[in-house]
């Protein structure tokens, strides 16, 4: 995969998120900018899916800045709430990016669910786009499976890693130093396989 430019615009507004992706792409070479930094704001996210989503979020970005643009969609999906978050993640509590209220009503949908049946995934999509009008656009997948707390646990990471341990662990993924997370995160997954896309190619102006 070769991009045109070495610059990639990232369509979020979540730092949590945009700090992530700029670590894990670091070793590219790429001059990674924030939609921010160009005055696009978010669009309203109406697909009913993450690769929709994803996909409708790196198009606005790329079409509003004329540059290659990748985005992340990525969620929360809890089984005995039958996937939800979800798709609704960032607002499930109403609040765009409220982690506190998201994490408060988690807790209480979860109140009277035994930890064994509390199993869940982070689920992460990247699209890139090398232009906005780019046919094909670049897609890429992880997801990370654990189960949910009954409380919050650490003060690292964003969204609901406190509440998240990974199958395996004893630790919440908020308890997690940054590069053990970005190593084992859906994030962390999508985007390793996204560098390894990348690295080989050169980028080409």
């Amino acid at each position: 995969m070769k991009l045109p430019g070495s610059t990639l615009v990232l369509a979020t507004g979540n730092r949590g998120k945009l700090a992530e992706i700029r670590d894990l792409l670091a070793p590219l070479g790429l001059d990674v900018r924030a939609q921010s930094e160009f005055g696009i704001e978010p669009p309203e996210e109406t697909g009913l899916s993450f690769i929709e989503n994803a996909i409708l979020k790196a198009r606005h970005a790329s079409l509003a800045s004329g540059l290659p643009a990748l985005a992340d969609d990525s969620g929360l999906e809890v089984d005995a709430l039958e996937g939800a978050p979800g798709i609704y993640s960032a607002r499930y509590a109403g609040t765009d990016g409220d982690d506190a209220a998201n994490n408060q009503k988690l807790l209480e949908a979860l109140a009277n669910v035994p930890e064994e049946k509390r199993t869940a995934r982070f689920r992460c999509v990247i699209a890139v786009l090398r232009h906005a009008e780019d046919p094909m656009p670049v897609i890429l997948s992880g997801t990370w499976e654990g189960v949910i707390l009954d409380g919050p646990r650490g003060d690292n990471g964003f969204g609901y890693d406190p509440l998240f341990r990974p199958l395996g662990m004893d630790r919440s993924s908020a308890e997690l130093a940054k590069a053990e997370k970005n190593r084992l995160s859906h994030r962390g997954q999508a985007l390793a396989a996204l560098a390894e896309l990348l690295k080989d190619t050169t980028v080409t102006g």
